[in-house]
């Protein structure tokens, strides 16, 4: 089942944390300036579930919280807004260290040669290894054979090029 966001922030949300995190998103996006106990009353989630999101969204600047005194109670409570501003500029973020990982993956593949057994639950070996083992596999015995990663280079470089151009835009 696919559900449709109608909102940037409350996609982010959703991918961040699941169906959880989605509502949350929507209640602070339908009550500005609401409280935890408010938010998990409109939402029907535990304060814990609530909280937990909240201050996961917090750490990630993707909402504010304001400490004010509860005038019913006396005690401090914090009123949370969501930055739906900052969505935008926490996505580029993310696909700049997803863009850094790919460019590290792919010097990795470009700078070693791997060799392999062919046993699907055995481990692809760098040559360094292999060698130290002889050409045979420590876990079944086997000759260790070059493997192609031509393939998985490929791959990496449209999925760079790819973001590359995202974030150009």
């Amino acid at each position: 089942m696919k559900i449709e966001y109608e909102d940037t922030f409350v996609k982010v949300a959703g991918l961040i944390g699941g169906p959880d995190y989605v509502r949350v998103a929507r209640a602070l996006l339908n009550n500005e300036n609401a409280t935890d106990e408010e938010i998990a009353s409109a939402t029907g989630l535990k304060i814990k579930t609530v909280r937990k999101a909240l201050y996961d969204l917090f750490g990630r600047s993707l909402i504010t919280g304001v400490r004010v005194r509860d005038p019913k109670r006396g005690w401090f409570v914090y009123r949370w807004k969501a930055q739906r501003d900052q969505t935008d500029g926490f996505i580029q973020t993310q696909r700049r260290k997803i863009l850094n990982r790919l460019k590290q993956r792919l010097e990795y593949e470009e700078s070693h040669e791997f060799y392999s057994c062919g046993t699907a639950t055995c481990v692809t070996r760098t040559f360094e290894d292999a060698m130290e083992n002889f050409f045979r596999c420590p876990t079944c015995g086997n000759p260790l054979n070059r493997q192609d990663n031509a393939e998985l280079k490929a791959a990496l470089q449209w999925k760079i090029k790819q973001l590359e151009e995202e974030i150009a835009k």
